[in-house]
């Protein structure tokens, strides 16, 4: 593993901070959540018809990058730093690798460009409140997290004109302004189980969309509900789709984990800046010992952080491993310590909604409610790596 960043890497950092610099500060952040669409339309026009960033990781035949998953990862952390909402991470992170994975030819040819242009955006559809068991994060998704046949769930029968769904999904990341949803649904009954997926595009017959109020406003959710909709089957029937949202779910918890590490790190930096300037007692607060202990705590946290989430990009883009998951628990972590610290070095001002420290603490606690807990996300790497069966081989 080369730990060292290409020049086209440098420049998509580079250029990413001076563009979210510029047109994503904190108000800009809280005005574009309280938008209907929950993101700043003019920033996600400019990120991807101008810098092309929903398609850095798509194959080339289809008008992306063809980057590799470090280079998106790298996008996603500028963007975490910011806390920037986008529909990047439900588009690019989440939708369009399952339809390049399963889609047909046509399929592919039909979203994915339009993906990586930024004219259309996507989100995942998996019914309740089961994201992170649906993508294998914190437990096998080989089980009936799609409905398992019973009432609940989503249900997708197939009569003489096609597919047609029925159900609903809870927590759908930019589900209410996605222009196409990925649903995962049950069929098959008892006899022949098993959970595919399908498109449903925006505005189809009995599509009902409602944005959820979130804890953080800045990652948007809506309750997806299908009564009795058109849906399109993506890919074959025998398509292995746990396997799929599996390698899938790897991908996302490495971007979210890259975008926790830039939170964690924007948030550091903004409180070391202000304990250097706030005084008490006739001296800076910063140069008080105990504080200094405790912003080298969070530093080394945060970079500890910070080397995970990168070699998981890397075990990701080289099928080297799948590290995402105890890369996001290790991030996840070091966002709650530093967005904690952020508020309580701030004093009396960090505990106001005004100050732009609750969204970080927000951002941290919301992920965490969506991908994690952190404990289940390092309970299900243990878990995979067989780490606690008898006989089990540790590398010391």
């Amino acid at each position: 593993m080369d730990a060292r960043f290409t020049e086209e890497q440098q420049q998509i950092r580079r250029t990413l901070r001076e563009l979210i610099t510029e047109r994503c500060t904190p108000d800009d952040v809280k005005t574009a959540t309280r938008t209907p669409s929950g993101h700043d339309l003019a920033l996600w026009s400019a990120l991807g018809k101008e810098l092309g960033l929903p398609g850095l990781a798509l194959p080339e035949a289809h008008r992306g990058v063809g980057a590799s998953v470090t280079e998106l990862a790298l996008a996603e952390e500028e963007l975490g730093r910011a806390l920037a909402p986008t529909p990047l991470l439900a588009t690019s992170g989440l939708v369009a690798p399952l339809v390049t994975a399963l889609g047909t030819e046509d399929q592919r040819a039909g979203i994915l460009p339009r993906i990586a242009d930024g004219a259309l955006t996507a989100a995942l559809a998996v019914p309740g409140t089961g994201l992170a068991t649906a993508l294998g994060l914190v437990a096998d998704n080989a089980g009936d997290w799609s409905g398992g046949g019973r009432a609940g769930g989503v249900q997708a029968t197939r009569g003489e004109s096609g597919w047609r769904l029925y159900g609903q999904a809870e927590q759908v990341l930019d589900g209410h302004s996605a222009d196409l949803l990925l649903v995962a649904a049950h069929t098959g009954g008892f006899a022949r189980s098993r959970t595919l997926l399908f498109l449903v595009r925006a505005g189809a017959d009995g599509l009902v969309r409602t944005r959820q109020t979130a804890l953080d406003e800045s990652r948007p959710q809506a309750r997806v509900e299908l009564r009795d909709v058109e849906a399109e089957l993506l890919g074959e029937q025998d398509a292995d789709v746990t396997a799929a949202l599996a390698a899938g779910g790897d991908t996302v918890a490495t971007l979210i984990a890259a975008e926790a590490v830039g939170a964690a790190d924007r948030a550091l930096e903004r409180t070391v800046a202000y304990v250097k300037e706030r005084e008490q007692f006739g001296r800076p607060v910063g140069s008080f010992q105990a504080v200094k202990h405790r912003l080298a705590d969070v530093y080394v946290q945060v970079q500890a952080a910070r080397s995970a989430a990168y070699y998981a990009a890397w075990a990701a883009g080289t099928g080297t491993e799948r590290a995402g998951g105890l890369a996001l628990a290790q991030a996840l972590e070091a966002l709650r310590t530093s967005a904690a610290e952020a508020v309580q070095l701030h004093g009396g001002i960090g505990f106001t909604w005004e100050h732009e420290a609750h969204l970080y603490v927000k951002r941290a606690t919301g992920d965490e409610l969506l991908f994690g807990p952190v404990h289940l996300l390092r309970a299900r790497a243990a878990q995979s790596a067989a780490l606690f069966e008898a006989g089990a081989e540790v590398a010391v």
